[in-house]
C-alpha cells in the first residue's frame, strides 16, 4: 500500500496525544484466537507491541495456546475433553498444559518479539508466586484452577529492567499443584494488580453485536452498569459471557478501560491504542 508523507505525517501527529496520554502507563494484552496462528498476524501483532513499549507504554502480553495444547494431546493419542468450555485437565494433561505453554509457545512468543528488535522476557505463573490458585469448584475437570492470589512483582521487576513481559496462564496451588488458568482470567486479575490503564483482550469477532449476524451491529462503548441488562436481553451469551465478564471484573477493579477487539485486524491494537477510531467494543 502507498502512502504519502503527508498521510504518514497526519498519521503520527494524531497518535502523538494518545503516546503522550500512556507515556509509562500499563497496558495488558490478552493474545489470542486467528492473531496466534496466522503468521501475517502475528508479526503485526508483535510489531504492535515493539512499538508501544519503544514509545515508553509498559506492556504486558498475557497468552494462552489452546490450539498447541490440542495438538501435543493429538501426537500422544490423548482425546481433548471439555466441560462449560473449560478443558477436562487430568494429571498428564496437566504436565502436558505447563510444557506447551511455559515451554514452546511462550518461549516462541519471546522469540517473536526479539526478532522485531524488542526486549522481551518469558514468565509463566509459576515464576516467583505470580499466580496461585485452588481447585476450580464449579465442576470436577481435574487440574483446572481458580485463581486465588496474583504477585505481579516478577512482572514490575521486567517491566523497570525494559522488558516486555509474556506470560504464560499456568499457576501454584498449595499443595505444589500445578493448574491451568483460563488465560482472558488471568490477564483480567494481573491487569487490575498492576493498576493497569487498559485491559486489551484479542478474539475473533468484531466486539460486542446487537445482533451476532451482523458485523456492523458493533456496540462500540458499553458501561459496566449496563451489562446485566444486555445479558438480560440475550446481547450478550454464549461465549461472550465469560470475555464479558473479565472486563467487568477488571474495570471494578481500577483498570480503568478494558476492551475486546477484533485480532483479524493487522495492527488492531495501534489502531485502538494511538488512533481517533479505535476498534471494537470498550468497558469502562
Amino acid at each position: 500500500m502507498n502512502i504519502s508523507n503527508f498521510d504518514r505525517s497526519q498519521v503520527l501527529a494524531q497518535a502523538l496525544p494518545y503516546i503522550q496520554n500512556y507515556n509509562n502507563k500499563t497496558v495488558v494484552i490478552k493474545y489470542g484466537g486467528n492473531a496466534m496462528i496466522n503468521d501475517e498476524l502475528k508479526k503485526a501483532v508483535m510489531t504492535d507491541l515493539v512499538l508501544l513499549s519503544l514509545v515508553g507504554i509498559n506492556v504486558v502480553l498475557v497468552h494462552g495456546g489452546g490450539p498447541e495444547i490440542t495438538d501435543m494431546l493429538t501426537k500422544m493419542g490423548k482425546e481433548s475433553r471439555f466441560v462449560n468450555g473449560l478443558r477436562y485437565t487430568d494429571k498428564e494433561t496437566a504436565d502436558v498444559v505447563q510444557m506447551v505453554l511455559a515451554g514452546k509457545v511462550n518461549k516462541d512468543l519471546v522469540k517473536l518479539i526479539e526478532a522485531e528488535n524488542g526486549r522481551s522476557i518469558g514468565l509463566c505463573g509459576l515464576d516467583g508466586g505470580m499466580i496461585k490458585a485452588k481447585k476450580y469448584e464449579e465442576a470436577d475437570i481435574g487440574y483446572v484452577g481458580d485463581i486465588t492470589a496474583i504477585n505481579v512483582t516478577t512482572i514490575n521487576d521486567a517491566i523497570a529492567s525494559g522488558y516486555i513481559p509474556v506470560v504464560a496462564t499456568i499457576a501454584s496451588g498449595e499443595n505444589g499443584e500445578v493448574y491451568n488458568i483460563n488465560a482472558d482470567t488471568a490477564a483480567a486479575r494481573i491487569a487490575a494488580e498492576l493498576s493497569a490503564e487498559k485491559l486489551i483482550l484479542m478474539t475473533d469477532i468484531r466486539g460486542l453485536l446487537k445482533n451476532k449476524e451482523d458485523e456492523s451491529t458493533l456496540i462500540p462503548v458499553v458501561n459496566v452498569s449496563e451489562v446485566a441488562g444486555l445479558k438480560k436481553q440475550g446481547i450478550i451469551s454464549g461465549g461472550m459471557i465469560p470475555k464479558i465478564d473479565c472486563c467487568v471484573e477488571a474495570v471494578r477493579r481500577g483498570v480503568r478501560r478494558a476492551h475486546i477487539i477484533d485480532g483479524r485486524i493487522p495492527h488492531a491494537i495501534l489502531i485502538e491504542m494511538l488512533s481517533d477510531e479505535g476498534v471494537g467494543t470498550m468497558f469502562l
